[in-house]
């Protein structure tokens, strides 16, 4: 990694298995005519092998001390910038490319993950796919199913908007300088249930007083709903009020919220 000084405040773990990038690279299908974003390149290791697929690149690094790294790899299809992803006007900084489909792949700092998959949703960037590099336990929570410990309020909400599949676990070995954890790299694809919630302030409202306190039945994080409603909806799922949140699949999570009023 020569003689560059990784910064904590940045969450800077670089990967350094080759196996890996590859394997991150063949997890998603991009053709010549898409285009990719990459948050957080670092020196590059992953940015030299998304080269290989032809298309439009754009990174974007917070750390203008990785230019003398991170520059040789501009070109008329692949632009730098070097600028906080979070408060990055993409859409603008896009708006000139002409692409088929829009994907993310990048290895993520672990306490801005979720931010950055929230300001992608929330800013309308339309992407078809996204492969992550995340800590393990969030990839487990992202990819959690109903009636499982990891799966809640965080789970419903991407579920609602993509289709996640946990790929593979990294060992905090692959990485320089090693974390304190594992990670795991996760695949998200957008599906179309995002048009079956009528209103998403209601929706997300939902989720989030469902799993309010984890160990209540839904009869107690509810209490403040119509409840009968409730009830005759999550009987169509072999459900009742007396269930928890992670045993409500999301489909039941989207008739309710479209029968609030």
């Amino acid at each position: 990694m020569g003689d560059y000084r990784h910064k904590k405040k940045y969450g800077q773990n670089f990967l350094k298995n080759k196996k890996v990038l590859i394997d991150i690279i063949d997890s998603i299908d991009v053709k010549e005519d898409d285009l990719v974003i990459e948050i957080g390149p670092g020196q590059g290791a992953l940015t030299k092998y998304l080269k290989l697929y032809g298309c439009n690149l754009v990174c974007y690094e917070i750390d203008k001390d990785l230019k003398r790294y991170l520059d040789s790899f501009a070109d008329n299809k692949t632009r730098i910038i070097y600028e906080d992803f979070l408060k990055a006007n993409v859409l603008k900084d896009i708006s000139n490319i002409k692409y088929n489909n829009l994907y993310v792949i990048a290895n993520l700092p672990y306490y801005v993950t979720t931010p950055i998959i929230e300001k992608i949703i929330s800013d309308g960037i339309s992407v078809k796919g996204m492969v992550l590099m995340v800590q393990k336990e969030v990839a487990y929570r992202f990819s959690a199913r109903p009636g499982t410990k990891d799966y809640g309020a965080i789970t419903v909400y991407l579920d609602s908007y993509f289709d996640i599949d946990l790929l593979f676990v990294v060992n905090r070995k692959d990485f320089d300088p090693s974390p304190n954890v594992d990670s795991a790299v996760v695949r998200l694809i957008r599906n179309n249930k995002e048009g079956l919630i009528k209103n998403r302030e209601v929706f997300n409202k939902l989720i989030k007083d469902s799993f309010s306190m984890k160990r209540k039945n839904i009869k107690n994080n509810l209490r403040n709903y119509d409840l009968k409603n409730i009830e005759q909806i999550l009987f169509k799922y072999d459900l009742s009020l007396s269930d928890r949140a992670e045993n409500i699949p999301l489909e039941a999570f989207i008739e309710i919220a479209n029968n609030i009023h």
